[in-house]
């Protein structure tokens, strides 16, 4: 699709970037990753964006540059350094796929395409689509979920966004958008757009530079689109963890069986889904989808530790694995001592 023939989905109307642009320049808001367009800086803070908000990510942003100014201190430093330095935005895979693609970008440098970053640990289209548009002026578009809700609105679009097909035609769109030039803006614009004006309840639709064309104004149809996407079911399932704490240390193994946290190290103990929620449990943990249950095992003998087994001292716990379903776990463990 040529810059001059760039059409709408219903190719009726020319794509109307100028205005979008215009309301960009004048009304975007001031952020620490916006300050210039290094790939570094904008690769954390779109890792760090994702299910995270603005507000909550900027201290945590910035407290981590201090730490990993660059690619190369990232790639160097500890794997447990790393974690502690993104404890309490959780998602704790990001930090480690961060860490592993760091290193590969510190032997390589940063690949300037989104089909080449996709190929590195945790780039997956959106953030590739985003490091490469915007640090270095890649003609593809971002699809986030304000970029959804932005197009369904604009075109009237009222589709199962959700699936495959749907969203190759949305990432169509938004690559069309990009190619009319400065990707690195209009991707921005499209997700500021939906951050701050197209919002998912109580748009400005007034302040919108695309107001006067938007389909799902017209139709009335702005508090319906886009879509919403049917709730995946939560999964019940129970824990068993088995907590052996000998001078100051506690036995941990390397999860390879739960549903949750894997690869990460945790209490000993199995792992099973469940059709039904337990009536008493010693902890309750919310993660992905999952609604976890701690259940103390009957026999805790039948565990014994072996070679795999990490004992780590209690007061490095929370940088080993700083999720808070330990600390609830070792706190209801406390307070089961007689």
């Amino acid at each position: 699709m040529g810059r001059e023939s760039a059409k709408s989905p219903d190719d009726s109307r020319p794509f109307d970037h100028k205005a979008l642009l215009a309301w960009y320049r004048a009304n975007r808001r001031s952020l620490p990753w916006r300050e210039n367009r290094d790939p570094y800086r904008i690769w954390i803070s779109e890792v760090m964006l994702q299910q995270t908000t603005v507000a909550a990510v900027i201290p945590y942003y910035e407290r981590f540059l201090k730490s990993f100014p660059d690619v190369k201190t990232l790639a160097e430093a500890p794997e447990g350094d790393v974690l502690r330095a993104w404890a309490g935005l959780g998602y704790y895979s990001r930090a480690r796929n961060l860490h592993k693609a760091s290193k590969a970008l510190a032997a390589g440098g940063f690949p300037r395409t989104a089909a080449e970053l996709i190929e590195l640990p945790g780039f997956g289209p959106y953030t590739s689509a985003a490091v490469a548009s915007i640090a270095f002026g890649d003609e593809v578009g971002v699809l986030d979920g304000n970029v959804i809700r932005v197009l369904c609105r604009r075109y009237g679009l009222d589709i199962p966004w959700w699936n495959n097909a749907e969203k190759k035609m949305l990432q169509a769109f938004a690559d069309a958008f990009a190619r009319l030039g400065r990707p690195d803006e209009i991707n921005q614009a499209l997700m500021e757009l939906g951050a701050t004006v197209c919002t998912p309840s109580s748009p400005s639709c007034l302040l919108c530079p695309w107001s006067s064309v938007c389909e799902a104004r017209r139709q009335d149809k702005v508090s319906s689109l886009p879509r919403p996407k049917p709730r995946r079911a939560l999964e019940t399932w129970v824990w068993s963890p088995i907590v052996t704490i000998k001078n100051e240390r506690v036995a941990l193994v390397q999860n390879s069986q739960g549903p949750v946290l894997k690869g990460q190290w945790i209490f000993p103990g199995d792992f099973r889904p469940s059709d039904v929620k337990p009536k008493k449990f010693a902890a309750r943990h919310g993660i992905t989808h999952h609604d976890l249950y701690v259940c103390w095992p009957e026999d805790k003998g039948r565990w014994k530790p072996d070679p795999e087994t990490k004992w780590v001292p209690l007061k490095d716990l929370e940088s080993v694995t700083p999720s808070k379903l330990l600390r609830k776990v070792l706190q209801a463990a406390e307070g089961q001592k007689p």
